[in-house]
């Protein structure tokens, strides 16, 4: 951040259309609580924008949607990068931090079907809806690995691009359906296009889906200090069990690995972890709600019990062979 009577907070963002709706909207918002800072858009082209003829997972996972970004913000070209943190490896190079996590929106997987002849956007009320032997894009191997255990005659294909990119690809008759996250549909005003919202006992989402988080360099106690009112620490809380579940597992961002938590009342806390088989032979699930301890109002103690939780859910997975299913998944990318 630029020091002066006047500071200026610079945005990493990709150019996607969904990754700059993301950046204008935490820069609007921080405009709002400090109307006498600038904040400026860092509009980059990442390596994951680039390789659009191959699945994430052959050329290096979701990690190369932030690699130039965090570059911008190590060499101070910028001084925040906003992310899908779905999008986030576990991992973050040395000094930087994730300092914000946003509330979250919806976290769920939509199915987006063709318009019908007359433009309109057609809807369904069930996965069986879809007929037999279908065509779904998606290139996620998490939603490949839970569907095929709910409709085995399904036929995927992969899929890549910006959110406008993949919907046109459906409407042009590529695919019968495609798979998105509910919440890039939503932020682009393509709500009305989800043809099914499916429901997550049936395709439980990506670690961390549907959060906006915020990275920035871990000195910067400045920066870290304008930002602060944009955490949201209960979807932080969630969003972190997710992460810590991932990270046990040494998830990369290309497997098929599926993470919810969610709390409920009288400080519960509840999380649900998923790996699956590629060929979609084997699904391992586990659950486990814990109630946070917390003598006062500590977010510190709070944080550590919930990501004790994710390290639970992987331990628990792991015993039942899931890292022989992982190695798989690595093995044949």
């Amino acid at each position: 951040m630029t020091d002066s009577s006047t500071p200026t907070i610079t945005i990493a963002t990709r150019k996607s259309p969904l990754a700059l709706w993301q950046a204008e909207t935490i820069r609007d918002a921080l405009l709002q609580l400090h109307p006498h800072i600038t904040v400026e858009l860092l509009p980059m082209s990442t390596l994951g924008d680039k390789i659009l003829d191959a699945p994430l997972a052959k050329v290096g996972g979701k990690g190369l949607f932030v690699k130039e970004l965090e570059s911008a913000l190590l060499d101070g070209r910028a001084d925040i990068a906003v992310h899908s943190t779905k999008d986030v490896p576990m991992a973050l190079p040395e000094g930087l931090t994730l300092g914000v996590i946003c509330e979250r929106e919806d976290p769920l997987d939509a199915l987006v079907l063709p318009l019908t002849s007359d433009g309109s956007a057609a809807k369904i009320t069930s996965l069986d809806d879809l007929p037999m032997g279908s065509i779904v894009g998606t290139s996620s191997l998490r939603r490949q690995c839970q569907l095929q255990q709910l409709r085995p005659d399904i036929k995927f294909e992969t899929l890549r691009g910006n959110v406008n990119t993949r919907l046109a690809k459906l409407d042009e008759g590529k695919y019968d359906a495609i798979i998105l996250a509910a919440a890039g549909l939503r932020r682009l005003g393509f709500a009305d296009r989800i043809s099914y919202a499916i429901k997550p006992q049936h395709l439980l989402p990506a670690v961390a889906q549907g959060a906006l988080s915020i990275e920035l360099r871990s000195n910067d106690a400045a920066t870290q200090a304008l930002l602060q009112p944009l955490h949201h620490f209960d979807s932080a809380l969630c969003v972190l069990a997710e992460r810590a579940m991932n990270c046990r597992l040494q998830g990369g961002c290309q497997v098929p690995i599926a993470g919810f938590a969610e709390l409920g009342p009288d400080n519960s806390i509840t999380l649900e972890g998923r790996v699956g088989a590629i060929d979609g032979s084997e699904l391992l699930i586990e659950q486990h709600e814990i109630t946070l301890k917390v003598d006062s109002d500590n977010d510190v103690q709070c944080i550590a019990q919930a990501e004790q939780l994710g390290e639970t859910i992987a331990d628990r997975l792991l015993a039942r062979g899931a890292r022989a299913l992982l190695d798989q998944a690595y093995d044949n990318q």
